[in-house]
């Protein structure tokens, strides 16, 4: 077992504000943009979505670490954010799947992480004020010190996180269909068959298990780096187009909102998250920055076509502005706690979008249905 420090930690916000704890991961100093997440379990998860990088993570739930940290959980091969913020960590992992508590997992892989903060009024202060840049440190430095390393932080709009966390190079997920979906009802033949469809996934920072979910309807998946072209990507003969999850601006990603226009033309397309936001882009809608972000796993969102309403999980700090949106794309799902929108379609093309995420794992199962929706659409 590592041994864990505790020694005195900082969290400072751009705005003055700072609050006192102690290291429960690795040491030195960590700039980030500070948000929160509101879920109670699926902290692996988290520390692993590369949606999260180049922000700092507070946990609102007061206890994190019971179950420990298990090694089929990660959504990618690498921790992704720059920094945790919790109240409690367990100092006992009690779970059959365990093999580290949570403290030695962030030490291990060197995020620097702060306890005893009170995360519920970092939460209410980030809810009044937005989501801004903020240092953690354990270096023995004075608050104005750690004030003025938050704000020398570059803005999260002003990195290319996209490169940061894409592959870097083309590969095909899991060909003999052995990392299926937990809950996995589908069976897939195997190898492969010549009759399956082939689909690209466009890499913006993929969870694993959106992999796992469009292998489990049979497709068979390649995936392929963020700025790859469309004419690459129509040489792959694909049947479908999914573009991923992600970190970051969509506004500033204008190749590849080109990119995903053309490939609209030619191929069935679905997007989650980031993927829906380009989508809006590529057809002329516009995006704004949220105050605070959608990021949790209980957030009720109500499908317009039927009127049934879904709990659903998200992460993500920007939304489309329904005033931007073109005639062309149609409304399917709107968030029910700020009306924001939460799905598109095409009108006339096989186009489909949302921004919460049907593969929550762990999390709500009530939009898996969406995986078969783009299956019959191709």
């Amino acid at each position: 077992m590592l041994s864990i420090t505790h020694l005195p930690a900082i969290l400072a916000l751009e705005d003055g504000s700072v609050f006192r704890g102690f290291s429960l991961g690795a040491t030195g100093s960590a700039q980030g943009e500070v948000c929160f997440n509101t879920s109670m379990s699926g902290y692996q998860e988290i520390l692993t979505d590369p949606s999260y990088r180049g922000q700092l993570v507070a946990m609102t739930y007061p206890l994190l670490g019971n179950y420990g940290v298990n090694l089929e959980d990660s959504e990618s091969d690498r921790l992704h954010l720059s920094g945790f913020i919790l109240e409690e960590a367990s100092d006992l992992a009690s779970n059959w799947r365990s093999h580290l508590r949570l403290q030695e997992y962030l030490q291990k892989h060197g995020i620097l992480a702060i306890g005893g903060i009170d995360t519920r009024l970092l939460t209410k202060h980030l809810r009044i004020s937005g989501v801004m840049r903020a240092s953690l440190t354990t270096e023995e430095i004075t608050d104005r010190e750690a004030v003025a390393l938050a704000k020398s932080a570059p803005f999260l709009e002003e990195r290319d996180l996209l490169e940061e966390v894409t592959t870097r190079e083309i590969y095909q997920w899991d060909p003999l269909g052995k990392d299926l979906a937990p809950w996995g009802e589908v069976r897939l033949p195997l190898p492969y068959q010549k009759e399956e469809k082939m689909i690209v996934v466009y890499d913006f920072g993929v969870k694993k298990n959106i992999l796992r979910l469009l292998r489990s309807q049979g497709l068979r998946v390649m995936v392929v780096p963020a700025f790859t072209s469309a004419q690459e990507v129509l040489a792959l003969q694909p049947d479908g187009i999914f573009f991923s999850n992600g970190p970051g601006d969509p506004a500033r990603l204008l190749s590849i909102h080109q990119t995903a226009r053309l490939l609209s033309e030619y191929k069935p397309v679905f997007g989650i998250c980031l993927g829906l936001q380009i989508l809006g882009h590529a057809f002329g809608a516009t995006t704004f920055k949220l105050k605070f972000g959608h990021r949790g796993a209980n957030h009720p969102v109500q499908d317009l076509r039927t009127g049934r309403i879904l709990i659903t999980a998200q992460n993500h700090g920007y939304a489309i502005d329904e005033d931007s949106l073109p005639s062309s794309l149609e409304v399917t799902y709107r968030h029910l706690n700020d009306g924001t929108i939460a799905g598109l379609r095409h009108r006339d093309k096989p186009m489909l979008a949302v921004q919460f995420h049907p593969e929550a794992s762990p999390g709500p199962h009530d939009a898996l249905y969406l995986f078969e929706e783009f299956v019959q659409m191709i």
